[in-house]
């Protein structure tokens, strides 16, 4: 049993993600904005605390951290104030949690902070593992400071992962929430020319791949978390399609989302093939590798 520190343990990813590590029997610390909301919930082995709470104090005490917290990059028209808050939630958040470790007497042994696919940017059909470069936009400049922010614990020996974390599927949140409702009611279909190549994940296979590096003490740095299989958005959409039995008709222009989304819309129309091979090399064993099992799963 591990004593672990979780933030954004309350949103689309950390609630399954803080559910398996009780089911392990870990004790599990959750920093949330409003620790109140959750007093029903806080029991032996479950604390809520807020981010206004002596840090360094909880640091002595756990682990590991896992700090997944940051604004929402889906469902709004990125104008400079939006991208100030996508920035400012990240790195701010984590240098707080650095800041807290460095002062802590006895520090967590391992730091895995979240990082995102789009560090790298707009890569077309290039096949892209842990050793390719961060690209020049600026989600990817968001996650590489993001990912140097969190690599400043190593100085003072806190072993850092960063997961470079694909897009999650899961019927309750995530890029599936906003796609299912035009295919269910008959309208659906791939987004732009659907050659985009979209590198996605089971939510189930991602909090196992959150927890993996605190098991693994041979993980370091960063690390694709995605299926070893993408596909493209043609593909994902005849799939999605075909599970749920329903149409796939109706193209979505890239344009329409652009004028609706502005540069937030890169997420779904840019093209990332990633391969996890970290955590292939690792042997990290996946639930989910192909798209269809995966949306079964989910959906049937």
């Amino acid at each position: 049993m591990k004593n672990i520190l979780i933030t954004g343990g309350t949103g689309f990813i950390g609630q399954e993600l803080r559910m398996l590590l009780l089911q392990q029997g870990h004790y599990i610390t959750v920093i949330t904005r409003n620790p109140k909301k959750y007093k029903d919930e806080a029991a032996k082995n479950q604390q809520f605390i807020s981010w206004e709470d002596d840090l360094t104090e909880v640091m002595n005490t756990v682990d590991a951290v896992i700090h997944l917290a940051g604004e929402s990059i889906f469902s709004q028209r990125w104008n400079e104030e939006v991208k100030q808050r996508i920035y400012d939630s990240r790195i701010d958040s984590t240098r707080q949690l650095v800041e807290a470790m460095k002062k802590a007497e006895s520090k967590p042994g391992v730091f895995v902070s979240a990082s995102a696919s789009g560090f790298y940017g707009n890569q077309g059909d290039n096949v892209l593992d842990e050793s390719n470069p961060v690209s020049d936009d600026f989600l990817a400049q968001v996650c590489k400071d993001w990912e140097e922010e969190s690599q400043k614990a190593a100085e003072f020996s806190v072993r850092v992962v960063n997961p470079r974390i694909g897009i999650v599927l899961e019927k309750n949140g995530g890029a599936l929430e906003k796609m299912l409702p035009p295919f269910r009611f008959g309208v659906g279909g791939p987004v732009g020319d659907g050659k985009q190549y979209m590198s996605w994940i089971h939510r189930t296979d991602l909090c196992n791949a959150l927890i993996y590096p605190i098991e693994h003490e041979e993980i370091e740095g960063a690390y694709n978390v995605c299926a070893p299989n993408p596909v493209d958005m043609n593909e994902f959409a005849e799939t999605l399609a075909s599970v749920i039995n329903r149409p796939n008709i109706f193209r979505v222009p890239k344009l329409a989302l652009q004028v609706m989304y502005g540069e937030g819309a890169k997420p779904i129309t840019d093209s990332i093939r990633m391969q996890p091979k970290k955590l292939q090399v690792n042997e990290f064993e996946f639930r989910f590798e192909e798209l269809e099992e995966a949306l079964a799963d989910i959906l049937e």
